[in-house]
């Protein structure tokens, strides 16, 4: 395997992190769905110590407006209402004997707007470190070439390369946007 495949290979691993870590933020972008993933931040005073929700209770999506908590103590029901409402999610848990159910309330167009605008700006944020990678490979392969490391033609090939998976990558990260703005929008 000569340096140019490893120079590749490592900004194809760079490209996939920096996808995946696209798929995590967007996963956190609340829409009018609910999704078990709005949660993820909420920490509950367990005993004293802040905690995930998720490791003091069950999480479950019973229909596409509503989660449901249960708690695995009953006594943890006002402390995750108080987590939830304290978390800033505009959300307002509602509670029963057994557990606590979080209705997602609908998104106004406005509100969808403002999120759409919010899912365009991370994905050019992470377009931007694509080409960051690009630059970094680049820079890798001329300075190979240069010393000698490379050849003219092998390092010309490598170029090419970098430059199409550097556009694949792109290309993945509008149609996951796309695709974020059409959940959001979806009414």
């Amino acid at each position: 395997m000569s340096l140019a495949d490893d120079i590749l290979k490592d900004l194809h691993g760079g490209i996939a992190k920096t996808l995946d870590d696209l798929r995590h933020e967007l996963a956190n972008v609340r829409t009018g769905r609910a999704n078990l993933h709005l949660l993820d931040g909420v920490r509950v005073d367990y005993y004293g110590t802040p905690t995930p929700l998720n490791q003091v209770s069950t999480l479950s999506v019973p229909e596409a407006r509503m989660i449901v908590v249960k708690p695995w103590e009953k006594n943890m029901i006002p402390p995750i209402e108080k987590a939830i409402r304290d978390a800033n999610l505009g959300l307002n848990p509602q509670s029963d004997k057994d557990l606590v159910r979080v209705p997602i309330p609908p998104l106004t167009e406005e509100r969808r707007r403002d999120i759409v605008k919010q899912v365009k700006v991370k994905g050019e944020d992470h377009k931007v470190a694509i080409r960051n990678e690009r630059r970094d490979a680049k820079e890798l392969i001329s300075v190979a070439e240069k010393d000698g490391d490379i050849a003219a033609d092998e390092a010309k090939k490598a170029m090419e390369k970098m430059q199409k998976a550097t556009d694949d990558g792109v290309k993945k990260v509008d149609e996951v946007v796309a695709a974020k703005e059409k959940e959001v929008m979806q009414v």
